[in-house]
C-alpha cells in the first residue's frame, strides 16, 4: 500500500520526518492510525499458525500450575510500546482543549461511575467546600449541555410553535361563531390620547377593551386567546424525563408494599415462638434491603423531577423573555412591567413547584387502590367501610380546593397592584420627596397590603380546615375500618398481625390522601398561572410586515396613505429621499414621536403602505440606558473600535464628561442612567445610533435635553450638512427652530396630519403655519444660547456618583471602593462599580433573625402553638399504645367470647384519640396562620416605613430590581414559605422524637443505637444545610439580575427592536439564567445527596429495630414488636423530612434577614419634629444662605465652599454655572436631601435644619427636570392627599394650558394615567408638573433645568404662566435657556461650588464678567436684555 494511498485513507500527512525534530518529538496521526496498530496486529497473526499446530497436537495437557501463553504476553508489550505515541497526541490535545478552570468546574456528575450515580457520591466536594466555607458562584459547576437555557428555550420553542398555531386555528373558528352573532363594537373613547402620544402610542381598540375589562367581562372577553397549548408543549418537550421518573416512582411504590407482609411474617414469628431463630434474622435484613432498594429508586425519581421542574421554569423564563421582545404594543399596554415579572417569577415558579410532584396524580391513586386490595386481604369487607370514609372526604376536599383557588386568584391581584405602585414609587422615589408625598404612597400600599393579608388569613383558616381533614382522615379511616371488623363478627378478633400490618398500610396511604389535596390545590394555582401565561404568550406579535423594505423604492423612506392610530384617518404620505436631513416640527401632541414610532413599525397600522431601505438606528425622546459601562452603552453589541469610538465621543460632545468620570468610558452606569444628567444620557443615546453605522436615523428630539450651545456642536459635528451621518438618511423630530434653515426638507405636522411639507424657504414663503411658527420663536431662538461651551447644564448625580462611588465603604449599602481619596493607587482603575454585587450574608443564619421572626408572631402565641402541637403528638401516641394493648385481648381472650363492653370501650377511646389529634392541630395551626400574619404585617411595615425615610443616596446605587426582589419574593416567602415550613418542622421534629420514645419503649435495647445514629444524622444534617442554605442564597442573588435585566429590556423595547438587536438580548437572557442555574441544579442534587444517606440511616433504625424484636422475642409481646416496628419504618420520611424542613426552614428565614436588612438601614432626618414652623410659613419667602458648606459624606471633598448670600422676598433669581459647579447641590441642600457640613440655610428666619422635612419639604415647591408620573387617575397625580377641591385643580389646569386637553377626555380627572405617565406626551408631562406646581401656592418655587424637554410653545407657555402666577413668589431657576433668565432680578454665577458673581444681568453684562462670556457666547447683548 503506498503512502499517497493511506494518506488518502487518512485524510491527512501519512509522514513527516520533521515531525522528530527538536525537543518534544511526535508521529503524523494517519502514522500512529495505522502503522502502529497494525504492529502487534501483525504478530499476532504470524503466530496463528504454531498455536494452530499446537492445538492439533493434542499435547499433553499440564495439569500441574498455571498455563502461561508468551505470545499474548509479547502481544499486550508491543501494544503498550506502540501506543506510547497515540496516548501523548490524546493527551495533547486534551491539554489544548482545556483549561485548568474548565477541568475544574467541569460538573463531576458526567464522569461518575454508577455506584457514585445512585448515592451522588460525585457530589462530595461540592458539599465538603460548602461546609468549609460559604460557597460563591464561582465555586458553581458548568451545566451541562441538556440542562442549558439555549438547548432548554430550542426544544420548548419548536413544540411551542406547532401547539400554539394548533390553538390560534381552534380560536379562530370559536371566533368566527362568535362574530356571527355580534358584530357591534362599543364607542365613546377617550379622545385626547390620540394626539401623538409618546413612544408608544395606545391602540383604540386595547383602551376600549380596558374599558370592558372594567365594567366586568363576560366569559368569552376572558377567553378571548389561544387555550390549552402550554401544557401539551411542556409535555412534548420533556416526556423521556417524564416517562424515566415515572418508571422509577412506580418500582418504588411497588416496593412500599412489601414491607408490611415481612412485618406481619415477622409479628407471627414473635408469636410462635417454636421457629427457628434464623428466620427472625432473615426478616430483618429483607427489611433492611427492601428499604434501601426503595431509597434508591426514589431518590432517582425525586432527582429526576426536580431537574424537570427546574426545566420547565427555564423554559417558561426563556419563552416570556423571547415574547417581550417581539410582543405588540397592544398587549404591551396591558401589563405593567411589574405584571410581566410577575410571569417570569411568581407563574414560572409555580410551574416548577406542580412539576416537581405531577407524578403523584397518577401514583396516589395506584397506592391508594394498593393500599385497599392489600387491606382486604388483612381485614375482609370491613375495609369498604374506611373507603367509605375516604370517599366521603373527597368532595370536601374538592370543596376546600376551588375555594382557595378564588382566595388564591384574589391574592394575586392585590399583590400585583402593590409591586406595581411599589414599583413606580422606587421609580420615582425622588420626586416623592421633594413634594413630601411619601405617607400617601405608603397609606396607599399599606391599605392593599391590608387587603392581602385578609386574603393570606382567608386562605390559612382554609389550610387550617383542611389540615384537621387531613390529621382526622387516617385516624378515622383506621378507626371505621376496626370498628366495623370486630363489630361484624364475634370471630373476628384483632390480632398484632393483623393490626399493624393494617396500620402499615394505613401509614402508606396516609402519604397519597396527604398529598392529594395539596396536589390539586397547587394544581389550581397552577392553572390561574397557565392562563395568564398562555394569554401572554399566545398574544399578538408586533406585525413585522407594516414596515416593508422593499429596495426597488427610489426613496429612503415611503409613507403613502398610511393611517396610524391617530383619531383622524387622516392619508399620511411622505416620501424621504437618501441622504437627506428630513426635520419633523409642529406643536405638543401633533403626533411627531407618532411619526417615528410608525417607522418603526410600533404603531398599529390601519392602512396604507411604509417602506424603509436599509438598517435603522434609533434615539428615544427619553434616551434609555443599560445598567452597563459607558462603553457597553454605545457600543450596544458593536465590536470595539478605538479610533471611530474616539471620533464618537468628541463629536457627541462627551469628552469632557468622560474626564470627570473616575472610570472614563469604563465607568458603570446605573440602572436607568442615575448617575448621569438628562442631557448626557441623550448624548451617549445618539453616540450609540452614530456608532452602529445604520443606514436610516430616527432622531425624536434628541436635542431638548441638551444645552443650546452643546445642541448646536451636535448638530454640527453629528447630525448636520457637516456632520459624521451626512451621507446618511437622518429623521430629526426637534423644536429647536435654529436648526431648520440647515435640513434638505421640513415636514410639518398638525394634529396628526402632514399639514406642510417643504424646503426651508419654500415654507417661509409660503406664509403658511410654519411661516407663523417661526415669526413667534425665531427671535426667542437666537437667545437659547447656552451657560458655557460644550458643558451640559448637568445635575448634581455626577459630582456626586464620583464622590459616593470613592467613599462608599461598608454601611449598610455595601459598596467596593475601587478608588480611595487618600492613597492613589498605580494600577490603572478598570472601570468604576456604581452598582455593587448585591450583598449576601453567609454562613449560619444567625439566631437573633430566628427570635426576630418569633417576636413578630408573638412569643404566647409561638409558645402556646408548640404546647398544643405537642399534645397532638402525645395523642398520638397513645392512641398507637392503646392499639398495641387492643391486639394483646386476642392473646388474652384466646378460648373465650369477646366481652362487648371491652370491644365497645377500646373503639370509643381509640376514636376519640384519633378525633383529639384532629382537634389539636386545628386550634394549632389557626393560632399559627393568626401569629404568621401578625408577623407578615409588622416585617412588611417596617420595611415600607425604612425605605422610604431612606437618604437618596441609597437609591441611585442600588437597582430598584434589588429593592423591589424585597417586596416581592422575599415578602412572599415572608406571608407563605415560613409558617408552612415551621409548621411543618415542629410537626416533624416532635414525629421522630415520639417514634424514638415508643421504639425506646418497645426494647430498650434500642437506646444504645441511638447515640451513634445521632451521631451519622447530625453530621449528614450540617454538612448539608451549610452548602444548601448557601446554594440558596446564591440562587436568590443570582435571580435579581434576571428580573432587573428583564424589567430593563422591556422598557427598552422600541430602542432594541429598533436596532434589530433582540437576538443579543435574548443570549444576555439565556446567560443570566444559566447563572441562574448554575446554583439551582447543585441546590437540587444536594437535597439527594442528604436524602439518600438519611434514608440509610432510617434505614438501619428499622434494621436494628427488627434485629432487637427478634433477639429479645421471648421478654416481647407481638403487639409491642408490631408498634415498634411499625413505627420505625414511618421514621425514614420523617428524618428526612425534618433534615428538610430544618433546612427550608434556614433558607426561607433568609428572607426575613433580607428584610430586615433593608429595614435598618441608616434614615434621614425625622419627618416632622417637635420644633414646627408657623402654619403659613414661609409667608415672605426670603431665603439666607450663611456660610453654607456641603459634602455628600463625611470623608469626601466639599461640593459647595461657603456659600453665603441673601436673597429677598419675591426676587427671581437665576442659576448657571457649569457642569457640576454646584447647581443642583444648592437645591438639593434647600431640600435637605443633602445635610448641611457647616453653616446654614435660612428662610424667614426659620433655620432650615431644625424642622422636620416634610414641614420643609411640602412648604418648598419644585419643578424638576424629568416629569414623573404615577399610575392612578389625573387627580391623584396632582393632589395625592385629596386637599383641593375639583374647581381649584381644573383650575390650575387652565392655567398650565391643560385644561382643553382634560375636557376632552371622557373620564376628566379621574382618567387613568398609564405607568410611567406614558400614555401622555413628554410635553404634557411637564405641564402636569407645572399644575402641581400651582397647586401647592407655595412662596418658594425652584426650577430645575425645567423646560428642557419641551418644544419652544410649550416653554413659552410655562414661562408666561411661571412670570404670571409665581409674581408674588421668590423663583430660583437653574437655567437651561439663557434667555429664561435674562429678565431675572439678579443672576447667580457659581464655580466650583462657591458664588463667583451674584448681580442684576445688566450689571454683570457692563463688567466683562464670567457671565458676559457666557452671553457672549450665546450671542446675547446688552440691548437684548433692555428690550426684554
Amino acid at each position: 500500500m503506498s503512502a499517497a494511498a493511506l494518506e488518502e485513507y487518512c485524510g491527512s500527512t501519512f509522514w513527516n520526518a520533521s515531525y522528530l525534530e527538536g525537543n518534544d518529538p511526535d508521529l503524523p496521526v494517519c502514522f500512529e492510525q495505522t502503522v502502529l496498530v497494525w504492529i502487534p496486529l501483525t504478530f499476532l497473526w504470524l503466530s496463528v499458525p504454531y498455536h494452530l499446530v499446537g492445538l492439533c497436537k493434542k499435547a499433553k495437557v499440564n495439569s500441574r500450575g498455571s498455563v502461561d501463553s508468551a505470545t499474548l504476553c509479547l502481544f499486550w508489550l508491543l501494544q503498550i510500546l506502540c501506543h506510547v505515541f497515540p496516548f501523548q497526541t490524546l493527551l495533547r490535545a486534551a491539554l489544548k482543549q482545556f483549561t485548568f478552570n474548565q477541568i475544574y468546574f467541569q460538573n463531576p456528575e458526567e464522569g461518575a461511575a454508577f455506584l457514585s450515580r445512585i448515592t451522588f457520591n460525585w457530589f462530595n466536594s461540592m458539599i465538603f467546600t460548602g461546609y468549609k466555607r460559604p460557597l460563591v458562584q464561582e465555586d458553581m459547576w458548568d451545566l451541562n449541555e441538556a440542562d442549558s437555557t439555549s438547548y432548554i428555550n430550542r426544544k420548548f420553542q419548536s413544540n411551542m410553535m406547532i401547539e400554539l398555531a394548533a390553538a390560534q386555528k381552534r380560536q379562530k373558528k370559536k371566533r368566527d361563531k362568535g362574530r356571527n352573532n355580534d358584530n357591534i363594537l362599543p364607542n365613546g373613547v377617550s379622545n385626547g390620547l390620540g394626539k401623538g402620544v409618546s413612544q408608544d402610542a395606545l391602540e383604540e381598540m386595547a383602551k376600549d377593551k380596558n374599558k370592558e375589562k372594567k365594567k366586568g367581562k363576560t366569559k368569552e372577553d376572558q377567553e378571548d386567546y389561544p387555550s390549552s397549548w402550554l401544557i401539551p408543549s411542556i409535555y412534548k418537550t420533556f416526556k423521556w424525563v417524564l416517562i424515566e421518573s415515572a418508571f422509577f416512582k412506580l418500582l418504588q411504590d411497588l416496593l412500599a408494599f412489601v414491607s408490611p407482609q415481612i412485618l406481619k411474617m415477622m409479628i407471627d414469628f414473635t408469636q410462635d415462638k417454636t421457629r427457628p431463630i434464623w428466620e427472625g434474622y432473615l426478616y430483618a435484613v429483607l427489611l433492611l434491603v427492601m428499604a434501601i432498594f426503595q431509597s434508591v429508586f426514589l431518590q432517582q425519581y425525586f432527582q429526576r423531577c426536580f431537574v424537570l421542574g427546574m426545566k420547565v421554569r427555564t423554559a417558561i423564563m426563556a419563552a416570556v423573555y423571547k415574547k417581550a421582545l417581539v410582543v405588540s404594543n397592544d398587549i404591551r399596554k396591558e401589563s405593567t412591567v411589574g405584571e410581566t415579572v410577575n410571569l417570569i417569577s411568581a407563574d414560572a415558579q409555580r410551574f416548577n413547584d406542580v412539576t416537581n410532584f405531577i407524578h403523584l396524580l397518577w401514583s396516589c391513586p395506584l397506592q391508594i387502590a394498593l393500599a385497599i386490595i392489600f387491606l382486604w386481604f388483612e381485614l375482609g369487607p370491613s375495609v369498604l367501610a374506611g373507603l367509605a370514609v375516604m370517599v366521603l372526604m373527597a368532595p370536601l376536599n374538592g370543596f376546600l380546593a376551588s375555594k382557595a383557588r378564588k382566595i388564591q386568584i384574589d391574592n394575586m391581584k392585590y399583590k400585583d397592584k402593590r409591586l406595581k405602585i411599589m414599583n413606580e414609587m422606587l421609580n420615582g422615589i425622588k420626586i416623592l420627596k421633594l413634594f413630601a408625598w411619601e405617607p400617601s404612597f405608603q397609606n396607599q400600599v399599606e391599605e392593599l397590603r391590608e387587603e392581602e393579608l385578609k386574603v393570606l388569613k382567608k386562605f390559612a383558616y382554609l389550610s387550617s380546615v383542611a389540615t384537621f381533614i387531613m390529621t382526622c382522615a387516617p385516624a378515622l379511616v383506621s378507626l371505621a375500618t376496626f370498628a366495623t371488623f370486630v363489630g361484624v363478627s364475634p370471630n373476628n378478633v384483632l390480632t398484632a398481625a393483623k393490626a399493624f400490618t393494617s396500620i402499615s398500610l394505613f401509614n402508606i396511604l396516609r402519604f397519597p390522601l396527604a398529598m392529594l389535596p395539596m396536589l390539586i390545590a397547587a394544581m389550581v394555582q397552577t392553572v390561574v398561572s397557565k392562563k395568564r401565561l398562555e394569554k401572554f404568550l399566545g398574544g399578538e406579535d408586533l406585525d413585522s410586515d407594516v414596515v416593508q423594505h422593499d429596495p426597488s423604492f427610489k426613496t429612503a423612506i415611503t409613507i403613502s396613505g398610511g393611517s396610524f392610530s391617530w383619531e383622524q384617518e387622516a392619508d399620511v404620505s411622505i416620501e424621504i429621499n437618501s441622504g437627506k436631513l428630513v426635520a419633523v416640527v409642529g406643536a405638543v401632541g401633533s403626533g411627531k414621536s407618532s411619526l417615528i414610532s410608525a417607522l418603526l413599525g410600533e404603531m398599529h397600522k390601519k392602512t396604507g403602505l411604509i417602506n424603509v431601505q436599509g438598517s435603522l438606528a434609533y434615539v428615544p425622546q427619553q434616551a434609555w440606558i443599560q445598567n452597563a459601562t459607558l462603553r457597553d452603552n454605545i457600543l450596544f453589541g458593536s465590536a470595539y473600535e478605538k479610533g471611530q469610538f474616539q471620533q464618537i465621543i468628541e463629536a457627541c460632545a462627551l469628552g469632557p464628561d468622560l474626564e470627570l468620570l473616575a472610570g472614563g468610558d469604563l465607568t458603570e452606569i446605573g440602572e436607568k442612567g442615575i448617575n448621569l444628567s438628562g442631557g448626557q444620557k441623550q448624548r451617549v443615546s445618539l453616540a450609540r445610533a452614530t456608532y452602529s453605522e445604520a443606514d436610516i436615523y430616527l432622531l425624536d428630539d434628541p436635542l431638548s435635553a441638551v444645552d443650546a450651545h452643546v445642541g448646536q456642536h451636535l448638530f454640527d459635528k453629528v447630525i448636520g450638512p457637516k456632520g459624521l451621518l451626512k451621507d446618511k438618511t437622518r429623521v430629526l423630530v426637534t423644536h429647536a427652530v435654529s436648526f431648520l434653515p440647515f435640513v434638505d426638507e421640513i415636514i410639518v405636522l398638525k394634529d396628526g396630519i402632514v399639514s406642510e411639507v417643504g424646503s426651508y424657504n419654500s415654507l417661509r414663503a409660503s406664509k403658511g403655519a410654519f411661516a407663523e411658527f417661526l415669526d413667534t420663536y425665531a427671535k426667542e431662538q437666537k437667545d437659547t444660547q447656552i451657560d458655557s461651551p460644550l458643558e451640559d447644564a448637568i445635575s448634581v448625580t455626577l459630582k456626586r456618583e464620583n464622590s459616593i462611588r470613592r467613599s462608599q465603604r461598608g454601611g449598610s449599602v455595601r459598596l467596593r471602593a475601587t478608588s480611595s481619596v487618600k492613597e492613589p493607587k498605580n494600577e490603572p482603575i478598570k472601570g468604576q462599580r456604581l452598582i455593587e454585587k448585591e450583598a449576601m450574608e453567609s454562613g449560619q443564619v444567625k439566631m437573633s433573625v430566628f427570635l426576630q421572626y418569633v417576636r413578630a408572631m408573638g412569643w404566647g402565641y409561638t409558645i402556646l402553638v408548640i404546647f398544643i402541637y405537642f399534645i397532638q403528638n402525645v395523642a398520638f401516641i397513645g392512641q398507637n399504645l392503646w392499639l398495641s394493648d387492643w391486639t394483646n385481648d386476642a392473646i388474652d381472650y384466646a378460648n373465650m367470647t369477646y366481652p362487648a363492653w371491652k370491644r365497645d370501650t377500646r373503639i370509643w377511646v381509640f376514636g376519640v384519640l384519633g378525633v383529639a389529634q384532629g382537634i389539636f392541630v386545628f386550634v394549632a395551626t389557626v393560632f399559627l396562620a393568626n401569629a404568621s400574619v401578625s408577623a407578615s404585617r409588622i416585617l412588611h411595615s417596617k420595611l415600607l416605613n425604612n425605605i422610604l425615610r431612606v437618604p437618596m443616596v441609597f437609591f441611585d446605587t442600588t437597582p430598584t430590581g434589588r429593592i423591589l426582589n424585597r417586596f416581592a419574593k422575599d415578602i412572599f416567602t415572608v406571608d407563605e414559605a415560613i409558617p408552612q415550613s415551621f409548621r411543618s418542622w415542629i410537626l416533624c421534629f416532635l414525629g421522630v422524637f415520639g417514634t424514638i420514645f415508643v421504639i425506646c419503649l418497645a426494647t430498650p435495647f434500642f437506646t444504645i443505637i441511638i447515640v451513634p445514629l445521632a451521631v451519622i444524622y447530625y453530621f449528614v444534617q450540617r454538612f448539608y444545610v451549610a452548602t444548601s442554605r448557601q446554594l440558596r442564597r446564591l440562587d436568590s442573588v443570582s435571580r435579581s439580575p434576571i428580573y432587573s435585566h428583564f424589567g430593563e429590556t422591556v422598557s427598552g423595547l422600541s430602542v432594541i427592536r429598533a436596532y434589530g438587536h433582540q437576538e443579543r438580548f435574548l443570549n444576555q437572557n439565556e446567560k443570566t439564567v444559566d447563572e441562574n442555574l448554575k446554583s439551582v441544579y447543585p441546590w437540587i442534587v444536594s437535597n439527594r445527596w442528604v436524602a439518600i444517606r438519611l434514608e440509610f440511616v432510617g434505614n438501619l433504625v428499622v434494621f436494628f429495630a427488627a434485629l432487637f424484636a427478634v433477639i429479645s422475642r421471648n421478654s416481647l409481646d407481638s403487639g409491642m414488636v408490631g408498634l415498634s416496628i411499625s413505627y420505625a419504618l414511618n421514621v425514614t420520611q420523617t428524618l428526612n423530612w425534618l433534615v428538610r424542613m430544618t433546612s427550608e426552614l434556614e433558607t426561607n428565614i433568609v428572607a426575613v434577614e433580607r428584610v430586615s436588612e433593608y429595614a435598618e438601614i441608616e434614615n434621614e432626618a425625622q419627618w416632622i419634629t417637635d420644633t414646627r414652623p408657623p402654619e403659613k410659613w414661609p409667608e415672605e419667602g426670603k431665603l439666607q444662605f450663611d456660610n453654607f458648606k456641603v459634602r455628600y459624606r463625611p470623608e469626601l471633598d466639599l461640593v459647595l465652599h461657603g456659600v453665603t448670600c441673601f436673597i429677598d422676598s419675591k426676587e427671581k433669581i437665576g442659576i448657571v454655572g457649569r457642569t457640576g459647579a454646584g447647581k443642583s447641590s444648592l437645591t438639593n441642600c434647600l431640600f435637605r436631601i443633602i445635610e448641611a457640613a457647616e453653616g446654614r440655610i435660612l428662610i424667614d428666619g426659620v433655620d432650615i435644619s431644625s424642622i422636620g422635612l416634610h414641614d420643609l419639604r411640602s412648604r418648598l415647591t419644585i419643578i424638576p427636570q424629568d416629569p414623573v408620573l404615577f399610575s392612578g387617575s389625573l387627580r391623584m397625580n396632582l393632589d395625592p392627599f385629596n386637599k383641593f377641591s375639583d374647581e381649584e385643580i381644573w383650575k390650575v389646569l387652565e392655567l398650565s394650558h391643560l385644561k382643553s386637553f382634560v375636557f376632552g377626555l371622557e373620564e376628566g380627572l379621574q382618567y387613568e394615567v398609564a405607568e410611567g405617565g406614558e400614555n401622555l406626551s413628554v410635553g404634557q408631562r411637564q405641564l402636569l408638573c407645572l399644575a402641581r406646581a400651582l397647586l401647592r401656592k407655595s412662596r418658594i418655587l425652584i426650577l430645575d433645568e425645567a423646560t428642557a424637554a419641551v418644544d419652544l410653545e410649550t416653554d413659552d407657555l410655562i414661562q408666561t404662566t411661571i412670570r404670571k402666577e409665581f409674581s408674588h413668589c421668590t423663583v430660583l431657576t437653574i437655567a437651561h435657556r439663557l434667555h429664561t433668565i435674562m429678565d431675572s432680578s439678579r443672576v447667580m454665577v457659581l464655580d466650583a461650588g462657591k458664588i463667583v458673581e451674584f448681580d442684576s444681568p445688566s450689571n454683570l453684562l457692563d463688567k466683562h464678567s464670567h457671565f458676559y462670556s457666557m452671553a457672549k457666547n450665546a450671542g446675547i447683548t446688552q440691548t437684548d436684555v433692555t428690550v426684554l
